[in-house]
């Protein structure tokens, strides 16, 4: 039995990775204590997720309403699954740097500490499976901001002579620039797995993600740009533009196209910490004035917005990944999602059951 361990397992990308890896016939175990609602409310809560799982992988699927801050239940995991935990998927996070600022403590504890109780489990009950961490385009600061922008009728774009023209390389430097608390507890986890791969020489990997989304997501005002603004737009919510003339873009990368990356990396893991930004690139990316345009485009309902002039502190202007690192890597991955079809999908598959709420 080869036991794939996925903390966060009730969320967007865990439960994605869940249900993937079990169809490859691996056996998982998710960690997942619904702490995304005390983050953001009832709005926010998994649990219809997680009994979801339960319920349709009863035979494959074991849930353990685990705190990955808590050492001693952690290592009690890994200690029962030593022998047969190939995989660990770690997801679990506090998601949003607006957050992190009310309570900087769990921030930083659940991100940093967390990762490490992880890490160290690893190491001592199965040093040789592969580790692949969610992390975040954060972790930059706003570093991205410094770079020569030319403004533009819906959107910032990078001047065409630039360096990253087809987007951020993982050689931007993460030193001396504002990160947000969020930033700052995603930044010493990422550089923990990053420490583990090269000091162990273990199979270690920080995926430094851009906007993460499926339909299977719990947007919230806080977290979860793309579906709470299409959910904002059917049920009529006023939504507010922070900053940067709503001009500022994103790239965004569907859950599943994520998940391949995740198989891919299990299939042919490298040693000593790899590090890959990982998002939409040039093939699916959209500012927010472009988002609120096609989110009324395909729900045939008008957007109710209004404007803030004061942006997220270290909110990025413009951030579209480059994936040449991951792809030469890995030559077999390519993005199947582009910008359009993650918002019909968010749509189609959310409508009837925001309406009913």
């Amino acid at each position: 039995m080869s036991v794939v361990l996925v903390t966060g397992a009730a969320g967007l990308i865990g439960s994605e990775a869940v249900e993937f890896f079990i169809m490859q016939g691996f056996d998982v175990v998710g960690i997942d204590n619904n702490m995304r609602q005390m983050f953001f409310g009832d709005e926010g809560t998994t649990v219809w997720n997680s009994e979801r799982l339960k319920k349709v992988y009863q035979q494959k699927y074991t849930h353990l309403d685990a705190d990955i801050r808590d050492k001693g239940q952690i290592n009690q995991i890994f200690s029962k699954y030593k022998e047969n935990i190939v995989l660990i998927i770690h997801t679990a996070a506090q998601p949003s740097h607006d957050w992190a600022v009310r309570d900087p403590y769990t921030d930083f504890s659940v991100n940093a500490n967390g990762t490490l109780n992880l890490l160290e489990a690893m190491r001592v009950y199965c040093p040789e499976a592969v580790f692949i961490f969610t992390s975040t385009n954060k972790v930059y600061g706003d570093r991205p901001n410094t770079l020569p922008f030319v403004e533009m009728e819906n959107r910032w774009e990078i001047s065409p002579t630039h360096v990253y023209v087809d987007g951020i390389r993982e050689d931007m430097s993460v030193d001396q620039c504002l990160h947000s608390l969020f930033g700052s507890s995603k930044l010493a986890a990422d550089i923990l797995v990053q420490e583990y791969g090269r000091y162990f020489n273990f199979k270690t990997f920080s995926l430094r993600c851009g906007v993460l989304s499926g339909s299977r997501q719990s947007g919230v005002q806080l977290h979860g740009f793309t579906n709470y603004l299409i959910k904002c737009n059917v049920l009529s919510i006023p939504y507010t533009i922070l900053g940067y003339k709503g001009k500022q873009v994103r790239d965004v990368i569907h859950s599943s196209d994520v998940i391949r990356a995740f198989y891919c990396i299990f299939q042919n893991p490298r040693r000593g910490g790899e590090v890959y930004n990982l998002g939409g690139g040039r093939h699916s990316n959209i500012s927010i004035l472009e988002a609120i345009a096609l989110s009324e485009c395909i729900t045939g309902q008008k957007f109710c917005f209004q404007y803030s002039d004061k942006a997220r502190v270290g909110d990025h202007i413009w951030y579209i990944s480059n994936l040449e690192r991951f792809q030469n890597h890995y030559p077999n991955w390519k993005l199947q999602y582009t910008i359009e079809d993650i918002f019909e999908e968010i749509f189609s598959s959310n409508k009837k059951r925001w309406k009913s709420m």
